[in-house]
């Protein structure tokens, strides 16, 4: 029981919940938090998963654990990935919930770290009513002959890596491609099988948390308060002549009035982002700190305006940006038509990128502003398709991605904008790439949701910096020309730099457009 009690430290440990994400990519983010973890730059943390059919084998398996041909395994898209845990050959798959703990053990105990994992396991069938158990000399949990939860670990430097995988209700004939952990003359089962009713997963992660909590004597939850990393720079001298110059041309910038982070870094460089048809929103979306309400009609000097402030600041790509304004016909399409023409007739040479509203679907406003061939186009998702509804008003996620593939079918270069933190999982993200990959969007940029005051969404959590460097990975690897992301990473962001790389790569110094995402602030 001593072991039951043992506290590998009083901090609490973090909940990252990937959802269904490929085996490969898990991994990776697993291994690029047991590096972090080695250095300190992060705490513990336990990712929970799913994965798509895969087959693992540990250090101590071999081809004699296949019981059928890789040309089978093929022809059923199933690939055999070799690891350096322990154990032999294993198999996951949807219905399976896999637990990745990354912890700095106190000391070498790794005997003890095998027995408090299964101790987790036995808890929760325990609460369910299953009665498991332990066999001498099997790491895993047993149910009679049948094993209902795989074990196998890996430790260095005192940092675990992989961990276990429950049998909640997956489809148990995949198990018989292989010898499941090398053991012949034993069986696999399921929680759903036992039960002989439906489980739900979710309920089940919910149970595998508690039990954790108290096995390892320590809080485990999504990070309720804001990093180190989160910390913006301070607004500087510099600003202020941004900032009288917005006042002196009577502009709005989204920067105010969104309470950007990076307010102080972008002015500080003599950057803005304008914000056209005024300053009140016709929509109520719960993250943003626009104000709704009733609009002005449209100043007809505002793009005149906007191109001599991007000329007085020597902008080389000029961002514009735009309240929603549904009580117009058009949306407001032909103002960000007129500004662009503008800035153009001011400033020959500079690009232009706007990030438009979804124009309630019109495709004759948005012809409008195609047809004034804005250098980038973007619109922005904001989130995952299954939080959309609760953090946008009156827009859609398959209506955004819609926006991006007509202006894709139209030759600009398109990009949208996604932000994490909301209650998505990672795979969830992951998708969400898939949908703006397949929707032709060329550009991403992946940020932090910040509540800007008491009267938005709640942050739900706070993702490491870590997270964020993989999700560039993931998004390179998926076709992207460009992956920004990054903590305090926003819709335009380093806006002239992402296009500079995207029209002549390597011009562009990789180590800037990555610092804010491998450069950590050690957690204490």
């Amino acid at each position: 029981m001593l072991r039951m009690t043992l506290v590998i430290s009083q901090a609490p440990i973090q909940l990252v919940r990937l959802g269904r994400v490929a085996y490969r990519h898990a991994l990776r983010l697993m291994y690029l938090m047991a590096e972090a973890r080695r250095r300190d730059d992060m705490g513990d943390a336990l990712l929970l998963v799913e994965h798509p059919p895969v087959l693992t084998m540990g250090c101590a398996g071999g081809p004699e654990d296949l019981r059928v041909s890789p040309d089978y395994l093929q022809r059923l898209g199933i690939e055999v990935v070799q690891t350096e845990r322990g154990g032999r050959m294993t198999y996951h798959g949807p219905g399976q919930l896999v637990a990745y703990p990354i912890l700095k053990l106190p000391d070498d105990d790794l005997h003890g770290y095998l027995w408090r994992l299964e101790q987790v396991v036995l808890e929760l069938l325990a609460e369910w009513g299953i009665a498991a158990g332990r066999v001498e000399r099997h790491p895993g949990v047993w149910v009679g002959r049948d094993k209902i939860a795989a074990i196998g670990v890996a430790v260095q430097d005192r940092v675990t890596t992989h961990g276990l995988a429950l049998n909640v209700a997956p489809d148990l004939a995949h198990f018989q491609l292989i010898v499941p952990c090398g053991l012949s003359d034993r069986g696999v089962t399921s929680m759903q099988a036992v039960l002989n009713r439906p489980v739900e997963m979710e309920a089940v992660e919910r149970s595998f948390v508690s039990a954790f909590s108290r096995v390892f004597g320590r809080q485990v939850a999504p990070r309720q308060s804001p990093g180190p990393w989160l910390v913006a720079p301070a607004p500087q001298e510099q600003t202020a002549s941004v900032e009288r110059l917005i006042a002196d041309l009577g502009l709005h910038t989204v920067c105010q009035e969104a309470a950007c982070p990076n307010l102080g870094e972008c002015w500080a460089r003599g950057t803005a982002t304008f914000m056209l048809l005024g300053n009140v929103c016709t929509r109520h979306c719960r993250f943003c700190n626009v104000t709704p309400g009733r609009p002005l009609p449209l100043d007809p000097q505002e793009p005149f305006r906007v191109a001599e402030a991007a000329a007085r600041l020597g902008l080389n790509h000029v961002v514009l940006t735009s309240v929603t304004r549904d009580d117009l016909p058009d949306g407001g399409a032909g103002q960000f038509a007129l500004t662009i023409q503008a800035i153009r007739r001011r400033l020959p040479r500079a690009t232009v990128e706007v990030l438009v509203p979804d124009f309630g679907g019109s495709l004759s406003a948005l012809s409008t502003v195609i047809a004034a061939r804005p250098d980038v186009f973007n619109h922005n998702v904001e989130t995952v398709e299954r939080l959309s509804a609760r953090v946008r008003a009156r827009a859609t996620y398959r209506r955004s991605l819609a926006v991006l593939a007509w202006a894709s079918q139209h030759g600009l270069t398109t990009k949208s904008g996604l932000m994490v933190g909301l209650g998505e999982t990672c795979g969830e993200v992951i998708e969400t790439m898939r949908d703006l990959r397949r929707a032709g969007c060329d550009i991403l940029t992946i940020g932090q949701y910040l509540q800007p005051t008491g009267r938005q969404l709640a942050v739900a959590d706070y993702v490491h910096p870590v997270v964020f460097a993989w999700y560039r990975e993931v998004g390179q690897s998926l076709g992207f020309r460009q992956v920004l992301a990054a903590p305090l990473v926003r819709s335009s962001y380093h806006a002239e730099e992402v296009w500079a790389e995207k029209v002549m790569p390597g011009m562009v110094s990789l180590g800037l457009l990555a610092a804010p995402q491998v450069v950590y602030t050690k957690e204490v």
